[in-house]
């Protein structure tokens, strides 16, 4: 007699609810157990959390984050809470969480009408444009059409998530579009009230322009920016972004550049998309959210939950990683040789000799742009961009390529096992979105800033390892990396475990601090030949570990959020006052005046005079707020009394140690990059805090008042330097255009101060000047060549000070440093640069 197998184990009809169980109850489990970090995550969200609307998941790179938020999913399905939808940042991964779903047996679809996935048998696999989106086929809020109704979202790698949302809720208005310079004509007058200079920037198409819109100005005349816009609704460079903004469009901050005009509010209004919105369940998963603010105001989390984070009860699930920065141990450790011991590891050559003896391993450089990529052509085997890394990644895979460069891709790739053995950072991706280079400007010391520059670090360095017992050694390249490793105000915001392991390394670099490239060599041996001194203390670094119990949300992160809610349902008053609330506890004044320049946006709506009050304040916490309708007047910089007192005070203030202090001048030195036009704002900050560490009183006229030159050095009582940096130029002479500008900047200083005799400077990579430029009287030029002179020279007075116990904070060390290294106000640019030559 056949057997009924349908009346066989159905006497309980109800599906399994609890994660675990329905990962025993698998005919063919991937692998015998969950992990048990896995379990213990899974047991404390189904037991504690399961019916909290937000809920964040931190776990190590590698700790099996996708299967986690699989069976949550499923679990969510069973118990007939609703619709499953699991987001993953892009396509490739998309893939990759749909294979992991078929070894875990969870039906998957990435069709959002799929009739299954429509039933609650399925879970959508999708990626977050498809949801995130002015033409969402989940529905838009006023667009007619019925919302899809879902149980659970599940948000994975929530740190990219972040990123691509605020990108959806940004409208560009392209160079080429018909609207961009009708908007141009609309603001002209504001703008070259703003910065005559970035107004004359946007006209030559410079690509560096940057010019923010008065916030009063785009209030005033958003009945004319809308009828501008509103005909384009359905273009194509509009359709996707203009059903999320349209109705704040009032509250937005607008920005020019020579590429397009950036319109983005404060915060993303999420709630365009219900489906996000109601469902009953959001769960975020992340690896790298130290400070998981950001959660708040961009997805409207709520603040109270995000901050009870679901974390295993141990943070050693991660695998063994050494991590040294070359430039940290020795500062003449350049990049070069670097790249040069990286192909020797790719090749085998662990000990430099040119003999392949050794097992060659897979290396792979992660590189944040094609510029930076360009440094590695003679050593790499492969360079991979987004749009191949699937067969890059594949490759690694399969086994030994050799030197694989990835360019700007940081997080979403699995390199597990013998895919990457040695993991090289090549720097980080700049901000390159225009709100967010005005907001590195305004805040750049801020701990806002350092949390995306740490996030970013940490998504890096999180490819090489996939699990507890992977193991991958990595460089840092560059001074900008080696301070975040080594300066403490970047270290607390490193994951627990990423914490332990530098401090580990930490140790090895103290050993190894001074001497050549040989031994970093060693140390790289001892880890990836898994010498059981090494492999014993990495794992007893890890032991002890424990995440964080209370997840960080920054109090101004909620207030931004909570302020823009009011205003967008015109309780403008409401959520200036919300700002104030928030304004008055914190400490920082950069922080303070960037906040009350927006409560002042929100005041401008229902009190004009008012909010230009506010606005006035703010400038005097922030010097790179927007200016004051009535404009403010330029403040005179005045030389210190002696230089080398004022180097040293400044020097003991900014440094506690000589290596802090040799990375952070390298680092600011690195910031100057010749030929990268998106580079210009950090080269105008770099020159002006390199004059602060030589003792001069420094400023940015032109970022701080609209008008003036991008640097000012006060070189002596009588005598400033004009600087107008042109870092940015590939020309092989200095246009007219700039000389002009050089000129202006002169009579500017001539004005304000007349006092003072100018000596006009410009860094360009020329000193020749074009037939139609008239070059200024005395002027100096610092060429590429002239520069190289004075970073040597600079790197030099730092590490002497740096040797000498305490010399940066001694007046009298810095005195003889300055004077040997010809850096004093009398020599500095006479030394650094040349006379300038007509064609």
């Amino acid at each position: 007699m056949a057997l009924d197998w349908d009346r066989i184990g159905a006497g309980d009809s109800e599906r399994l609810l609890r994660p675990r169980d329905i990962y025993a109850g698998l005919a063919n489990r991937p692998w015998p157990y969950l992990r048990h970090e896995q379990g213990e995550v899974l047991d404390e969200w189904f037991d504690r959390r399961r019916d909290d609307h937000d809920v964040v998941i931190k776990q190590n790179t590698g700790g099996g984050k996708t299967a986690v938020g699989l069976l949550i999913a499923q679990s969510t399905l069973n118990e007939g809470i609703g619709k499953a939808v699991y987001l993953a940042p892009d396509k490739y991964l998309v893939r990759q969480v749909r294979q992991e779903a078929a070894k875990l047996s969870v039906a998957t679809t990435e069709d959002p009408q799929d009739p299954a996935f429509l039933a609650s048998q399925a879970v959508l696999v999708t990626n977050y444009y498809r949801l995130i989106n002015g033409k969402s086929v989940f529905g838009v809020l006023g667009d007619g059409r019925e919302p899809i109704d879902l149980g659970i979202v599940v948000v994975d790698d929530a740190h990219a998530a972040l990123a691509r949302t605020e990108d959806q809720f940004r409208l560009r208005v392209p160079s080429d579009h018909p609207a961009y310079e009708k908007l141009l004509g609309l603001f002209a007058e504001d703008v070259q009230h703003q910065s005559a200079n970035a107004w004359a920037e946007l006209q030559d198409k410079d690509p560096t322009a940057l010019a923010p819109i008065p916030f009063w100005a785009w209030a005033d005349k958003r009945a004319r920016v809308m009828e501008i816009l509103h005909p384009h609704r359905a273009d194509d460079a509009f359709k996707f972004a203009w059903p999320l903004i349209a109705e704040v469009l009032h509250l937005c901050t607008a920005t020019a550049t020579a590429k397009a005009v950036e319109i983005r509010p404060s915060c993303p209004p999420i709630n365009r998309i219900p489906s996000f919105v109601r469902a009953r369940r959001r769960v975020y998963l992340t690896a790298t959210l130290a400070d998981d603010s950001a959660l708040v105001t961009d997805l409207d989390a709520d603040p109270a939950l995000i901050a009870r984070p679901v974390t295993p009860g141990s943070a050693a699930d991660l695998g063994d990683r050494m991590i040294l920065a070359p430039v940290a141990l020795n500062p003449r450790l350049d990049s070069e040789a670097v790249r040069k011991l990286a192909r020797q590891f790719a090749d085998g050559d662990r000990d430099g000799d040119g003999d392949a003896e050794d097992k060659p391993v897979n290396v792979v450089a992660l590189v944040p742009s094609e510029k930076a990529a360009k440094a590695w052509e003679p050593y790499a085997d492969r360079t991979y961009r987004v749009g191949d890394l699937a067969i890059g990644v594949k490759e690694l895979q399969a086994g030994h390529v050799g030197l694989v460069v990835l360019v700007n891709k940081y997080d979403g790739v699995d390199l597990p096992g013998d895919a990457c053995r040695l993991l090289i950072l090549d720097g980080i991706p700049r901000p390159l979105d225009a709100v967010e280079r005005r907001e590195a400007v305004a805040l750049a010391d801020s701990t806002v800033r350092m949390a995306r520059e740490v996030q970013r670090i940490e998504q890096g360095m999180g490819r090489g390892v996939r699990d507890s017992e992977d193991y991958c050694a990595v460089l840092l390249l560059g001074a900008s990396l080696g301070v975040a490793i080594h300066e403490p105000r970047y270290l607390s915001l490193f994951s627990p475990a990423t914490q332990a392991q530098l401090k580990l390394s930490s140790d090895i670099a103290r050993q190894i601090q001074g001497v050549g490239l040989e031994a970093v060599r060693q140390a790289l041996r001892a880890c990836l030949g898994r010498m059981p001194q090494w492999t014993e203390r990495s794992r007893r670094a890890l032991a002890e570990v424990r995440y964080a119990a209370r997840g960080t949300v920054r109090p101004e992160a909620v207030a931004l959020r909570e302020a823009f809610d009011l205003a967008a349902t015109g309780r403008t008053i409401d959520a200036a006052d919300r700002l104030q609330r928030t304004i008055n506890d914190l400490d920082g004044l950069a922080l303070r005046g960037w906040l009350h320049e927006q409560k002042a946006a929100y005041l401008h709506l229902t009190d004009p005079a008012a909010a230009q009050k506010v606005l006035n304040g703010a400038l005097d916490e922030n010097e790179f707020v927007l200016k004051p309708e009535r404009g403010a007047t330029p403040a005179q910089i005045k030389a210190a009394a002696v230089q080398a007192r004022a180097a040293a005070e400044f020097l003991a203030g900014e440094y506690n140690e000589g290596t802090h202090l040799v990375l952070g001048v390298k680092a600011l030195l690195e910031d100057v990059v010749w030929g990268d036009e998106d580079r210009t704002d950090d080269a105008e900050r770099a020159w002006e805090r390199l004059g602060r560490h030589l003792g001069f009183a420094s400023g940015r006229p032109e970022k701080q008042y609209g008008t003036g030159p991008d640097n000012l050095w006060a070189l002596a009582t009588g005598r400033q330097a004009v600087i107008e940096l042109k870092t940015g130029c590939v020309t092989d002479t200095i246009a007219k255009k700039d000389m002009d500008q050089l000129g202006g900047s002169v009579r500017w200083l001539n004005q304000h101060n007349p006092e003072v005799k100018a000596l006009p400077v410009m860094v360009h990579p020329s000193h020749v000047a074009h037939a139609q430029a008239t070059p200024q009287a005395g002027m100096r030029v610092v060429t590429p060549v002239k520069f190289d002179l004075l970073k040597q020279a600079v790197v030099a007075y730092a590490v002497a000070l740096a040797s000498d116990l305490g010399g940066w904070k001694d007046e009298q060390a810095v005195a003889a440093q300055l004077a040997h290294h010809k850096l004093t106000g009398d020599r500095i640019i006479d030394t650094y640069s040349q006379a300038v030559r007509t064609s």
